[in-house]
C-alpha cells in the first residue's frame, strides 16, 4: 500500500493499494475518533461493498447507518441532494460525525457536497470504487451536482479526512466504466506525463493511480480554489459536458471528454493557438482504448452548453491548448471566438 500526503486548506492522506478496503474503518480510525458514520453509496456498490465497510467501521468503534440512492449520473441532481440531507438529519448526526462517500464519482460529488453543507460542513470520507473516481473526482475537493442547465453547477470546495483507494474494486466493473477512467488518465498524461499512455494500455492500474493522483495531487496544492493551473485538468472538459448534457448522460463522462480532448486539440491548432495538432495522436490513441468518438450534434447544440461552462469569467473562457505530448497551457479566448473555435474543432 502507499500514501500521498495532500497539502490543502485541510490536509489529508490518500492509500493506495490492493484489497484494502476491508481495513477501511482500521485506516479511517486513523484521523478520525469513532463516531457516527453514515455511509452513503448507489445501488450498485450497495450490493458489493457496502456491507463489507460497514463491518469495519463496527468493529473499530464507529456506530453505523447507510444512504442509498439509485446509480447513475441521473441520480446527481437537487432532489437526491436534498433526500441525503434529509436523511442525515433524521439519523441525528451532529458535526463531530462522518460521511463515508463509497462508489464512483457520482457518489462522491454527492456526499461531498451534502458533507460541505450539512450543518456547514462535516467531515467526510472518499471510498472510490471506480477507475475514474481514482484517478481523479476523489482527489481536491470539488463537489457538486448537476443542473437542468449543465453540469456541476452548483457546488462546493470541500476536502475530504481521507481518500481510501483499492483497485480490486476494479475488477467488478463493465467496460464503459474502465473506459471512464481510461479518458481521465490520458487527459493527465496530455497535460503533464505522456509516458502514462503505456502504462494506462497495459493496465497497470497502481501505477496510473498514483500518477495521476501526485499529478492531481501537485496541480491542486498550487491552486486549490480553480482559479488558475487547476483549470489545466478541464481538458477536453468544456465539449465533454456539453456532450453529456446534451446526451441527457447517455453520453459517459468519459466518453465525452475523449471527443471533447480530440475536438479542442483540432481547433486550438487551426485557430494558430498552437503549432503541435495533438488531434491526430488522440484519435488513434482513444479510438485503441475503444471509444467512440463521433459528434452526434450540431456546432450551435454545442455551444449553448459550453456557454454554461464553469471557466467562463469576464465573456472569455479558458481553453487547455496542448503545446506537446505531456505539455499543455491555458489560454482565454472571448465568447464571440469560442464559436469559431468549436467550428474548427468539429470540422
Amino acid at each position: 500500500m502507499n500514501r500521498f500526503s495532500v497539502t490543502t486548506s485541510r490536509p489529508y492522506d490518500i492509500l493506495i493499494g490492493e484489497g484494502i478496503i476491508g481495513d477501511s474503518g482500521k485506516f479511517i480510525r486513523e484521523c478520525i475518533k469513532p463516531c457516527r458514520a453514515c455511509i452513503v453509496t448507489d445501488s450498485n456498490v450497495n450490493h458489493l461493498y457496502l456491507e463489507g465497510v460497514l463491518q469495519s467501521l463496527r468493529d473499530n468503534g464507529f456506530q453505523t447507518s447507510k444512504i442509498v440512492f439509485p446509480e447513475g449520473e441521473h441520480s446527481k441532481n437537487l432532489p437526491t441532494y436534498s433526500n441525503i440531507l434529509e436523511s442525515l438529519a433524521e439519523e441525528g448526526l451532529s458535526r463531530s460525525d462522518l460521511i463515508v462517500a463509497l462508489g464512483g464519482g457520482v457518489v462522491g460529488d454527492l456526499s461531498g457536497f451534502a458533507a460541505a453543507t450539512y450543518l456547514r460542513g462535516i467531515k467526510y470520507i472518499q471510498i472510490p470504487t471506480t477507475f475514474l473516481a481514482a484517478v481523479d473526482s476523489s482527489v481536491g475537493g470539488k463537489t457538486a451536482v448537476n443542473l437542468n442547465y449543465g453540469k456541476n453547477l452548483a457546488g462546493a470546495f470541500w476536502q475530504p479526512s481521507m481518500v481510501i483507494c483499492d483497485y480490486k474494486t476494479f475488477d467488478t466493473l463493465p467496460q464503459e466504466e474502465i473506459l471512464n477512467g481510461v479518458a481521465e488518465a490520458v487527459k493527465s498524461a496530455m497535460i503533464m506525463e505522456q509516458g502514462l499512455i503505456d502504462h494506462i494500455q497495459a493496465q497497470d492500474y497502481e501505477y496510473v493511480i498514483e500518477r495521476c493522483v501526485s499529478i492531481k495531487k501537485s496541480i491542486v496544492e498550487a491552486d486549490e480554489r480553480d482559479t488558475g493551473m487547476r483549470q489545466l485538468l478541464n481538458f477536453g472538459h468544456t465539449v465533454g459536458h456539453s456532450l453529456e448534457k446534451l446526451s441527457s448522460y447517455n453520453i459517459s463522462h468519459g466518453a465525452g471528454v475523449a471527443t471533447g480532448m480530440v475536438v479542442e486539440s483540432r481547433a486550438a491548432y487551426k485557430m494558430g493557438l498552437t503549432e503541435y495538432d495533438a488531434s491526430g495522436y488522440l484519435t488513434e490513441i482513444l479510438e485503441g482504448f475503444g471509444f467512440d468518438l463521433s459528434i452526434p450534434y450540431t456546432l450551435e447544440q454545442i455551444y449553448k452548453y459550453a456557454l454554461n461552462d464553469k471557466k467562463i469569467k469576464d465573456d472569455s473562457i479558458a481553453m487547455v491548448i496542448p503545446e506537446a505530448l505531456g505539455k499543455c497551457r491555458l489560454h482565454r479566448i472571448s465568447l464571440e471566438d469560442l464559436q469559431e473555435f468549436l467550428r474548427l474543432g468539429l470540422e
